[in-house]
């Protein structure tokens, strides 16, 4: 256990940006030639808004100071490369400034203008099998699109990507005891687990840059067609990482307590119809969404307990994750296997 009081790094410790109306929408005017009206959005560590303009609607994002300039860079290269690699998927549009810089650097952060992308988030709408395999086949688009993606920041170490679950080890007071009976036994013993069995495997498959949050607070679609998704939104935890670490993200928030299969099967069989998926993957599968489940536990938790004006977001999936624990614990490389292959048991 580490005496460090910051041992989540500084993009976890510090609260979201800040900037004065005002400024914001001189800056917007003065670099990209925009006015309109702004409302705020929530965000956990950066400052977004959404601005309306007589034509069109943007995101304008203001990153948070902390994050390295190379990390901004990063985000929205990969931006642009998925944009050229994938013109069809429902990506943010990196809109540059009228000198044509897609990031403009000030005292409070990095700004960037993206395009709107319309819908409902997916968290919003009916969970069905349908919009689960649109998020399948989405997600293995995009990252057949970012495989041909490289950056200098890409190797930096983001504690939401599953294969630093290991260094959550000083966090592990911080699940939230109000989700139910104390985690922190199993947790331990699972962390151990995972240090002993789970890394040694996952350390020999292949690394490509993920998004690695594909959450359904992230993605959008619209409410009167539900099976294909109309926006893929926040990259801020992009980082290269393993592809299966990836697909576990995605599959821990379509884990229903009650019937484990009926949204993770459709999910897994879009992907591998177009990222197939080998044995050593879907052997590490369960053992990898038990492991997003615990992070988002561990994570969310300590975050919550340093700002509490904010839990609310913060701990919007602290729930599910909680929920979904036994049911992930449950799922054998059988089931995983008929899943990929369009074979929903029961």
């Amino acid at each position: 256990m580490t005496t460090d009081p910051d041992p989540a790094g500084q993009l976890l410790s510090l609260p979201p940006p800040r900037m004065n109306a005002g400024r914001l929408a001189r800056l917007v005017e003065d670099h990209w030639g925009l006015t309109g009206s702004y409302t705020q959005l929530t965000s956990e560590r950066d400052l977004n808004h959404r601005l309306d303009t007589a034509t069109a609607s943007f995101t304008v994002k203001l990153s948070n100071p902390a994050e390295p300039s190379e990390l901004t860079d990063f985000q929205t290269r990969a931006l642009l490369h998925a944009a050229v690699a994938d013109p069809d998927l429902p990506t943010p549009r990196v809109i540059p400034t009228r000198d044509g810089h897609p990031i403009l650097r000030c005292d409070e952060g990095a700004l960037r203008l993206l395009g709107w992308c319309p819908g409902t988030p997916v968290a919003h709408l009916p969970r069905t099998p349908a919009l689960a395999w649109a998020t399948g086949a989405a997600l293995a688009r995009l990252t057949a699109a970012l495989a041909s993606f490289d950056h200098r920041a890409a190797d930096h170490v983001l504690f939401w990507d599953i294969r630093q679950f290991p260094r959550l080890a000083p966090l592990l007071n911080a699940l939230p005891a109000d989700l139910g009976h104390d985690l922190q036994p199993g947790a331990a013993a699972f962390l151990d687990q995972f240090k002993a069995e789970v890394a040694p495997a996952l350390a020999r498959l292949p690394k490509q840059v993920v998004h690695a949050d594909f959450n359904p607070h992230n993605l959008l679609a619209d409410p009167t067609r539900p099976d294909t998704l109309t926006g893929i939104l926040d990259f801020g935890d992009m980082v290269r990482s393993h592809k299966i670490c990836d697909l576990a993200t995605a599959c821990s928030y379509q884990i229903d307590p009650a019937d484990p299969l009926h949204l993770l099967a459709p999910l897994l069989s879009a992907y591998h119809a177009h990222l197939p998926l080998t044995e050593a993957e879907i052997r590490l599968l369960p053992s990898l969404i038990t492991a997003r489940m615990f992070t988002t536990l561990i994570i969310s938790g300590w975050r919550a307990a340093r700002y509490p004006q904010n839990a609310a977001y913060i701990l919007r999936n602290a729930p599910s994750a909680r929920a979904g624990l036994a049911a992930a614990a449950s799922l054998t490389p059988r089931q995983l296997n008929a899943a990929c292959e369009g074979a929903y048991p029961s």
